[in-house]
């Protein structure tokens, strides 16, 4: 991937400018997807005045849903950027995929992406009848920012008394903005997400510093994580937020809160993304499924 991006010349999205940087991001994911495969329905509807978009695996009633969060970090991204995945886990697990398209920054700063997506969580469990589906197994999921997003989620809604979740799927989540790990510190590759890549997002999303330490900006600082659902943390091995976000599976797992914690080996940040090219994409996107649609049929 990195002899890849030399080759063609890739600049890091954080020298360009957000229209920019937009743009290659979402070209960038489309090449690696491989295109995203054929689904039964796919419909655009709006959801609590977003865009958003709904993948039905079959005609079937009564169907489990999981409400995905595209990456980005909080700036960049759009419903198009998650389409192959969201294709290929509703196809995988039988569940309904929802994905809404939260606002981003700088244009929207803190929190309103995280409002955005549980108002997205809420509407799914309010028209569940309608949409067919089962308001007992909702999971909540997503990759990088949009992990992070799934874990605030699930603190708003359990301390909001509801929705009820039954699962969160969280891919290289960003948990702690005041992060200062080994993984952070030693990745800093230009020609791959890095340290700077990290902090460049972190400064587009934030009023100021001070909303770092919220939880639902930072969930590794949550005071109390018991009570969420269960959950798989899917990690690569050279990424700066890896260790946050084992150190977040961990802090689930000692509050008693069921949980995975899965490392690609010689994988960066953005694999789960790349079915297209990279085996260990397809085999993440795999392990996703599996755990989703185990743990939805118990709920």
């Amino acid at each position: 991937m990195r002899e890849r991006s030399r080759a063609a010349g890739s600049r890091p999205l954080y020298t360009m400018s957000l229209a920019e940087a937009r743009a290659a991001d979402l070209a960038a994911i489309q090449a690696a997807s491989g295109g995203g495969e054929p689904v039964y329905e796919v419909t655009d509807l709006t959801v609590e005045e977003l865009p958003a978009r709904l993948y039905r695996p079959d005609a079937a009633a009564d169907k489990p849903v999981l409400v995905y969060f595209y990456g980005g970090g909080w700036t960049l991204g759009s419903i198009e950027t998650s389409d192959a995945v969201c294709r290929t886990l509703a196809n995988a697990t039988g569940a309904l995929v929802l994905a809404p398209g939260y606002r981003l920054a700088p244009e929207h700063k803190f929190p309103t992406a995280v409002y955005d997506c549980f108002a997205a969580v809420r509407w799914v469990a309010d028209n569940a009848a309608r949409l067919g589906a089962d308001p007992a197994r909702i999971a909540v999921g997503g990759d990088s920012a949009g992990g992070n997003l799934a874990a605030a989620v699930t603190l708003l809604a359990r301390d909001r008394g509801g929705p009820a979740l039954a699962a969160q799927l969280l891919v290289y989540p960003n948990t702690d903005y005041e992060s200062d790990t080994p993984s952070l510190r030693e990745n800093t590759d230009p020609l791959l997400f890095n340290r700077t890549s990290v902090g460049w997002y972190w400064g587009h999303y934030l009023n100021s510093p001070a909303d770092g330490v919220d939880p639902l900006a930072s969930p590794l600082r949550a005071d109390e994580l018991s009570g969420l659902p269960p959950a798989l943390v899917i990690t690569a091995e050279y990424d700066p937020l890896r260790d946050q976000a084992e150190q977040y599976a961990a802090a689930l797992s000692q509050a008693g809160v069921p949980v995975v914690a899965s490392r690609y080996d010689g994988m960066v940040h953005g694999f789960f993304c790349m079915a297209g090219e990279l085996d260990a994409g397809r085999r993440a996107l795999a392990e996703a499924a599996g755990f989703l649609t185990k743990t939805l049929a118990s709920a």
